[in-house]
């Protein structure tokens, strides 16, 4: 596993908020933009489900990915994170 690497297939090393986090695989899900709270993300594949990666649930890409979306991203360009972030995953875990 590459510890950069989130379970939702984010590369925490290729962040822009990356002086401001340390990925939620370093701080268990407790990330700086969710105001002290754990993740949605990571509460529900590794808190509720004990998974490693989103890859190991069957609803992925799932309601909470869409929930959790980046506000920067166009539609076309949330797609193609959500597809990139999967690859991302295939290739990791």
């Amino acid at each position: 596993m590459n510890a950069s690497i989130s379970i939702c297939g984010t590369d925490c090393s290729k962040c822009y908020c990356k002086n401001m986090c340390k990925g939620c695989n370093a701080c268990k899900g407790i990330v700086f933009h969710t105001g002290g709270q754990e993740c949605a993300i990571y509460h529900c594949c590794v808190t509720e489900h004990g998974y490693k990666s989103c890859l190991e649930c069957s609803k992925l890409p799932c309601e909470i990915w869409q929930k959790t979306r980046d506000p920067k991203f166009t539609d076309e360009e949330f797609e193609a994170n959500i597809k990139g972030r999967i690859e991302l995953l295939k290739k990791t875990f």
